[in-house]
Formats: structure tokens, C-alpha cells, sequence
């Protein structure tokens, strides 16, 4: 037993939580570049890029030295890369970098002052309506681009409208013209 004892003790603790937070920002910046790359924003992948790689070669060298005598910290190490994941996907769900593409599939109404089409435009939201033929009705299809961080705001208009109402959303890649509602541009 006392191999345990010192498996657990071959490093001091202090030491390992530092492994364990900066692996753990390590990877969370990792996984915000990666998701930030893919929605074009170069610039700031590519600086954060360099600031993950520059965090990776001091930390894995921390744990590569003496780790045959203090496998605990591939181990913290490890368990800093799973938390890295889930922090960096949280952090971008907050940030909500990006565009969305929504799709709402309602029945025709009459369109009074309650309709989906003028709350929505009323709400400074450009929309596109295709007529479309459902199965037992007429329907319209009204097309959507909104900020992912405000898309709370656009499902709420909605569901207060026409709880009915079909909606799907789809992420943006690229986008040129057509009426946006005003937005920051963060550096692409």
C-alpha cells in the first residue's frame, strides 16, 4: 500500500492544480478557436492559436519531466484536457459568436396586427415569407437571419405569436447583403 501512498504524494498539490486550471484554459481556448475558425473569425483563432500552443509546451513539458516517478500528473493532466472541452464550449455558447438562419413553418393567417410577419418586422427583424402547401392547409415559410446571441429574444416573439408555429435554426457561415438588424462586428 505504500505505492499508493506515493503515487498520490510523488507531486505537491499546489502543483498539480496548476497542471489541472491551466491545462483546463488550455483547452477551452483551444476549443474556442476551433469554433471561431469555423465561423471566420481568423483573426481571433488565429491569436488565440498562439496563446494555446505557448500554454501546451510549458505545461506538457511540466508533466513529461519525472512523469515515470509522478504518473498522477497525466493523469490531472488528462482530466485538465476533458474540463478544457467542456469550459470551452460553454464559454462559446455565452458568447454566441455568429449568425442563424431560422425557419418558421406557420399556417396562413389573416394578416392582422397580431400576425408572426408584422410582430417580427415590428421587432426590427428582416423576414422573407415562400408560400408554401402543407398537408391539410395552406402554410407561409418565413425566413430569418438574427444574431445567435439574441436568438432567445426571436424563439420568445415567436412562441408568444403562434405557439404552433414549426421553427428551425440553422448556424450561419456566410452572409453577404440582404436586411440585418444592427449588430457589432467583432473582428474577422
Amino acid at each position: 500500500m505504500e505505492w499508493l501512498a506515493d503515487f498520490f504524494t510523488a507531486v505537491v498539490w499546489w502543483q498539480l492544480l496548476l497542471i489541472l486550471v491551466a491545462k483546463t484554459i488550455e483547452v477551452a481556448l483551444g476549443t474556442l478557436r476551433v469554433i471561431l475558425i469555423t465561423k471566420g473569425y481568423r483573426t481571433i483563432g488565429t491569436i488565440l492559436s498562439f496563446i494555446e500552443i505557448m500554454m501546451w509546451v510549458f505545461i506538457a513539458s511540466n508533466v513529461l519531466k519525472d512523469i515515470s516517478e509522478a504518473p498522477i500528473k497525466g493523469i490531472v493532466y488528462g482530466m485538465g484536457f476533458s474540463l478544457g472541452i467542456f469550459l470551452g464550449s460553454k464559454v462559446e455558447g455565452w458568447l454566441a459568436f455568429g449568425k442563424i438562419f431560422v425557419q418558421i413553418i406557420t399556417s396562413v393567417d389573416n394578416n392582422d396586427d397580431s400576425s408572426l410577419i408584422k410582430v417580427l418586422r415590428n421587432a426590427g427583424y428582416g423576414a422573407t415569407i415562400i408560400d408554401a402547401k402543407g398537408k391539410d392547409n395552406d402554410k407561409q415559410i418565413i425566413m430569418v437571419i438574427a444574431n445567435r446571441k439574441k436568438k432567445d429574444v426571436l424563439f420568445g416573439l415567436i412562441e408568444t405569436t403562434n405557439p404552433q408555429a414549426v421553427v428551425i435554426s440553422h448556424d450561419v457561415s456566410t452572409l453577404r447583403g440582404g436586411y440585418i438588424k444592427a449588430w457589432k462586428k467583432i473582428i474577422k
